[in-house]
């Protein structure tokens, strides 16, 4: 197995559990993760949704330069941000996770035009605090597959205080 195909596989797994999770909370997308926790209540599912966007949208900023589509959803879904409890100042559940699925089939095929060979490439714009895990291209995509597990952990909870039974 080669590296890109390793990395592939680790976008489409972690893909393809976001979307199982999240798609029973089309009926609950505000319900918070476990609430009363010293840090505060956690994440929605809209708001995740939405930050998997921002991220997804990011990776041709980040490995080329080039502007995130989902740029003015950054006020409300960039890392640093509080989720809010009021429906209305979100893109619909429906609209992020056609975006979110929209943004990762379009990185999924730059990783196959960038290729085996491009994975060692330096990126031009990493966020900074990122530069030791961003170094390539090649860790910059399994960062963005970690990250997405990492909010699937979430959402998982979410479905528990939603009272959706777990997947696994």
């Amino acid at each position: 197995m080669n590296s890109i195909d390793l990395i592939r596989w680790a976008l489409q797994l972690s893909d393809g559990l976001t979307a199982r999770l999240v798609s029973d909370m089309r009926s609950a997308p505000m319900t918070p993760s476990t609430p009363g926790g010293k840090g505060g209540d956690g994440n929605h599912s809209i708001w995740t949704l939405g930050h998997l966007c921002v991220v997804e949208g990011g990776i041709p900023q980040i490995l080329f330069g080039e502007n995130n589509p989902v740029e003015h959803w950054k006020p409300l879904f960039n890392m640093g941000t509080q989720c809010i409890s009021d429906a209305s100042a979100y893109p619909s559940f429906d609209e992020l996770l056609r975006t979110y699925r929209d943004l990762r089939a379009r990185n999924l095929k730059l990783l196959d035009q960038i290729g085996e060979a491009g994975l060692d490439r330096t990126p031009k714009q990493v966020p900074p605090g990122f530069e030791e895990e961003m170094k390539t291209f090649g860790r910059t995509f399994l960062v963005i597959a970690l990250h997405n597990m990492f909010h699937a952990g979430e959402v998982a909870d979410v479905r528990r205080v939603a009272g959706i039974k777990p997947l696994l």
